[in-house]
């Protein structure tokens, strides 16, 4: 397999574990093999060294010098507009329908339930009209 994220500067990460965990930074400079200096588009993110381990590596990149500021990090970030193509990718979608799923009672739960089962119900139906007609025509 030909890996396609690579480390490097501007590459944008999701911050996986520590304080700013579930948020976008960008790559400014890599301190070593393990660890990089990350700033984030806005004031949630500050500027810090992490380890590799605890982001992400995400397909965008953002066209940023070494050691870049801050306020110039945010202003490529927005002309960018990573933060919306990262909505739209299929991760975050699905970061978002995890986080929906978690805020459910038990009654939502209870009604995605029988949603479901009339779903799956009409479907079986259905097939056991294509089934039948199937059968006749052999």
């Amino acid at each position: 397999m030909i890996y396609q994220r690579f480390v490097e500067i501007g590459r944008v990460v999701y911050v996986a574990k520590g304080n700013d965990s579930g948020k976008l930074a960008v790559i400014v400079d890599v301190v070593d093999g393990r660890r990089a200096l990350i700033d984030g588009p806005s004031s949630d993110v500050r500027r810090s060294v992490r380890n590799f381990n605890d982001l992400y590596l995400t397909k965008f990149k953002v066209n940023i010098q070494h050691g870049m500021r801050s306020v110039n990090v945010k202003k490529a970030f927005d002309d960018a507009e990573i933060a919306a193509k990262f909505t739209e990718s299929a991760w975050a979608k699905k970061i978002a329908s995890k986080a929906l799923k978690a805020q459910m009672t038990d009654f939502d739960r209870y009604k995605l339930m029988r949603a479901k089962q009339a779903r799956n119900r009409l479907i079986r139906v259905e097939m056991g009209k294509i089934r039948k007609a199937h059968k006749a025509q052999k």
